[in-house]
């Protein structure tokens, strides 16, 4: 397979006085960039920003939107992101009046339990520093909380997992005497095994198997989907690198009389603009070129390869933390999902061995791992260290594994119970 060129290389890829004068245009998100320029724009009056994401809205083209699969037209794609949903805040204000906060301190304090709510809907506050707050005790700001326990979503406002289902409990329809005793298993959460020669263990599992966690699931906010400035094509015989155009804004400059000191200096600003615009585009489009080139392997369905700034810094022949601005809030798409562009220039270990590499062998080995006896991260230090031939210490391990949203493993054991 070889590497196909389709964006024009007449302009040099420069960083140049202009560049540098205009370095909020490299480090701005493709979404921050028209907010950018038009702060350039408030002080240019030769100057018009014709908002490419505005374009989008009036305007159907042929082309896959975002480069995704479907044929959609851009504006339903765009307006799909902008349809507002219910938070969850949103929804608890409107559940706090009578009768379950039948006084005027009640609902006051509801609000500010609210306040003190994850997204995930934990109650993370401090009753003592609440009850401080409005003069009461810790004891009556208790009682408030626990009216949450009939609000929507059922199981919001607990403080941990087992106290969320527990209040999902009280809203359900399971009766006595199973209802008791998926009761004091929650109560007990932490031995399960206790429990097992119940004879309705397995229907009690049942029940708690069916409570959501976090409470609020539902309706956590998704981030909308991230605007690639990179867009990878595969074919058979070649991948194409493409800048995505279709939502980068355009500067238009008006016509003037040049004679004047005060307009040329304005127009010569609006085109500085534009070719800041345009090295931005080259700068990202070389830097897609050598990722392609580097991590071939991963377009391939491989692992992502440890490649380093500097990599790319000495064929710019500028320094790296520019190139780390470059890819800073910027996205890559290809046929394996969009990608933050920073994401191919994992840390390595040493020269073979990538961050990355680690973290997948932590996932695989944690997916196959004993569910009686789940692995530590002591384990884990030590069968990364014998594999990979590294030298980690614990913290790391741990750190990697939080990072994938992967429990410890007394907490991976008590779920598996409940498989």
């Amino acid at each position: 397979m070889r590497l196909r060129q389709t964006q024009s290389t007449g302009l040099k890829t420069k960083l140049s006085s202009t560049l540098r004068s205009w370095l909020p245009i490299l480090q701005s998100g493709l979404d921050e960039l028209e907010e950018q320029l038009r702060e350039y724009e408030k002080e240019n009056p030769y100057m018009e920003v014709r908002s490419g994401f505005e374009e989008q809205f009036s305007t159907t083209f042929t082309k896959k939107v975002l480069y995704k699969s479907d044929r959609s037209s851009s504006a339903e794609a765009i307006e799909a992101l902008t349809i507002h949903n219910q938070s969850l805040y949103e929804l608890l204000h409107e559940q706090i009046n009578a009768p379950l906060f039948p006084t005027p301190q009640s609902e006051t304090i509801a609000y500010a339990i609210i306040e003190e709510i994850s997204h995930e809907g934990y109650f993370e506050g401090s009753l003592e520093r609440l009850g401080e707050r409005f003069g009461v005790s810790a004891e009556q700001i208790e009682k408030v909380r626990q009216r949450f326990a009939y609000l929507n979503p059922p199981g919001v406002g607990a403080v941990d997992a087992a106290e969320a289902m527990l209040f999902q409990l009280r809203q359900s329809d399971v009766e006595e005497p199973l209802y008791s005793l998926v009761a004091e298993m929650l109560e007990n959460f932490e031995d399960l095994r206790r429990f097992k020669k119940n004879p309705r263990y397995a229907d009690a599992i049942g029940v708690i198997r069916r409570f959501k966690n976090p409470p609020a699931i539902d309706t956590l906010e998704e981030s909308p989907p991230a605007i690639p400035d990179l867009v990878i094509f595969q074919t058979q015989n070649s991948i194409e690198v493409k800048i995505n155009d279709n939502f980068y804004p355009d500067i238009m400059i008006g016509e003037a009389d040049l004679d004047h000191r005060f307009v040329r200096k304005k127009i010569k600003e609006a085109r500085d603009l534009i070719d800041a615009l345009q090295m931005r585009k080259a700068t990202l489009y070389k830097i897609g070129l050598m990722i392609v080139e580097f991590q071939y392997e991963f377009f391939q369905g491989g692992d992502i390869r440890p490649m380093k700034l500097k990599d790319i810094a000495e064929e710019f022949e500028h320094n790296p933390s520019t190139i780390s601005r470059a890819i800073a809030n910027k996205y890559l798409m290809c046929d394996r999902g969009i990608f933050p562009m920073k994401a191919f220039f994992t840390s390595g270990l040493d020269e073979d061995v990538s961050n990355a590499s680690i973290k997948k062998f932590i996932a695989d080995v944690i997916a196959q791992e004993d569910r009686n006896k789940p692995l530590s991260d002591q384990k884990l230090l030590e069968m990364i260290e014998e594999k990979f031939g590294v030298k980690m210490v614990r913290r790391t391990v741990t750190k990697y594994r939080k990072q994938m949203q992967i429990g410890g493993s007394s907490e991976r054991k008590r779920f598996y119970q409940l498989a």
